[in-house]
């Protein structure tokens, strides 16, 4: 998958790149990278949020969708977004309407802040409304956000309560026990899928692979982050967390620009090389999914 929500501004700053045409640019570069590292993989648009249909559009007039093979969504209607979780199939009808392309569903959930059973009938009307409608419908996610790491977002103080609630988005509590959504959602895998961001060395792995077996999960999205490829010892941590997911079927989502390779010092700024965030991107393809060798052919007699 190619960038995250790269509509929000959380994710990618409108403000350095008017009209997304720097993003089109390194989505571009990076769907062709993938293709060549391995053209058997799919390629993903990351998923938009909001749900805009012009954003695709302008991704297809961009030619960012000949570099990619599927568009995806991500929706929080009960927390973020302004219209009702029975609007989902309208929604995903909305993107079907401008694009031939296979439509995820890579981000969808319903945060406990409220109230837990909030969340577990969110689970199950969710499934009611997606199941069928999308190839990929990931929940997220697995882990409550720990609260002292912070929010991948620039706007805390603009946000209010929306901040909090992303504290709370997942099927179990940050010390590890399970809200009433677990079970709920253990009804729906394999059909639905998870997303679980591990940050940096995230002590969670291993329990993480644990519970996602207990419950059936076949199919999760990740990420690799660009930014944190900059660490020390960074491949050793991304070695770890590849092979303890290689149980699933991975969707790797490679975004986050490294301060000192952005046209501003963050992680939402546009790269100032594009090629060089397509390079990282076939880089992680060759190492954790490599084209399969050609088969050789006999040789006449």
């Amino acid at each position: 998958m190619i960038w995250n929500e790269p509509n929000n501004k959380s994710h990618w700053d409108p403000e350095l790149d008017p009209g997304w045409a720097l993003f089109a640019e390194t989505a571009r570069a990076a769907g062709q990278a993938i293709r060549a590292a391995n053209p058997a993989l799919p390629r993903v648009l990351g998923g938009i949020s909001p749900i805009d249909p012009a954003f695709i559009v302008n991704m297809a007039e961009r030619g960012v969708l000949e570099a990619v093979d599927a568009v995806a969504v991500h929706g929080f209607p009960l927390d973020w977004n302004l219209w009702q979780i029975q609007e989902w199939p309208a929604k995903i009808a909305e993107i079907r309407s401008v694009t031939e392309k296979p439509i995820w569903v890579s981000e969808v959930g319903v945060s406990s802040f409220g109230a837990e059973e909030v969340q577990a009938w969110g689970v199950d009307r969710t499934a009611e409304l997606l199941l069928g409608q999308a190839p990929r419908i990931h929940w997220y996610s697995l882990y409550d956000l720990p609260q002292a790491w912070g929010a991948t977002t620039r706007h805390r103080e603009a946000e209010g309560s929306s901040y909090y609630r992303h504290f709370y988005m997942g099927l179990l509590r940050e010390d590890g026990t399970p809200k009433p959504a677990l079970e709920r959602f253990a009804r729906h895998a394999p059909a639905m899928g998870l997303c679980q961001w591990f940050h940096f060395e995230d002590h969670r792995l291993d329990e993480a692979v644990a519970w996602m077996k207990r419950l059936g999960v076949t199919y999760l999205r990740t990420g690799l982050s660009w930014a944190d490829s900059f660490r020390p010892n960074a491949l050793d941590w991304f070695d770890r967390q590849m092979a303890a997911l290689a149980g699933f079927d991975v969707t790797v989502t490679f975004c986050f620009t490294p301060e000192h390779r952005g046209l501003a010092p963050h992680h939402t700024s546009p790269p100032l090389v594009p090629e060089e965030f397509a390079e990282f991107c076939a880089a992680m393809v060759r190492r954790y999914a490599p084209a399969a060798a050609p088969a050789l052919l006999p040789v006449p007699a």
